[in-house]
């Protein structure tokens, strides 16, 4: 199993930013490919493939995690982008609570060292990657750009800043590669551990 802990925000915080991107979204065509809302979340810690005997360890290591964290309150604020080809909103609130819980549910210790409290919404479209790719080789200004730069999205969504909501619960989920829409994958909610700390 492909398993990861996450933070999902509310549905009110869902729908806001899913109006906020819908001119971003017109303006970029199809040189974006973007998730689905009912699959965003924040990770705060991924193990990867994982045999089905761990599941009790891990389900137990979230548990104590969650026992430990009091709810916190979080909220989507401003963008960025991962390597000029994913595009990813990111944290306000109490965001060093979920720094705070990131470090604690992770189990890699240089995971840990480049975790960065963020939510994918949208990676460059494989079409999108060839084209730039052909224009870079080309190296000819003249070539017309169907969609602005990612850049140009990123400084646009920088001023983003949507409902606040209370962090209430960790959820470790499994992950199946090419089950989701488009292709993309299909997360299965494994477990829910309340936030029970003071």
């Amino acid at each position: 199993m492909r398993l990861f802990a996450a933070v999902y925000p509310t549905r009110a915080a869902r729908e806001h930013l899913v109006s906020a991107l819908r001119e971003v979204r017109e303006l970029t065509g199809t040189a974006l490919r973007w998730g689905d809302p009912e699959q965003w979340h924040v990770t705060l810690g991924f193990y990867g493939d994982q045999p089905e005997g761990a599941v009790p360890d891990l389900k137990e290591h979230l548990s104590s995690v969650a026992g430990e964290t009091a709810p916190f309150i979080s909220c989507l604020r401003g963008a960025g982008s991962f390597s000029g080809t994913t595009l990813w909103m990111g944290l306000g609130g109490q965001s060093e609570c979920m720094v705070d819980l990131m470090r604690a549910c992770s189990l890699d210790v240089a995971e840990r060292a480049r975790q960065r409290a963020h939510l994918t919404v949208a990676r460059m479209s494989r079409a999108e990657r060839t084209r730039k790719a052909r224009e870079q080789r080309r190296r000819s200004r003249t070539i017309a750009r169907p969609a602005p730069e990612l850049s140009d999205v990123v400084h646009a969504l920088s001023v983003y800043k949507g409902p606040e909501w209370t962090v209430s619960e960790i959820r470790l989920v499994a992950s199946v590669l090419g089950e989701g829409r488009g292709g993309g994958a299909l997360h299965q909610e494994v477990e829910r551990f309340p936030l029970r700390g003071r």
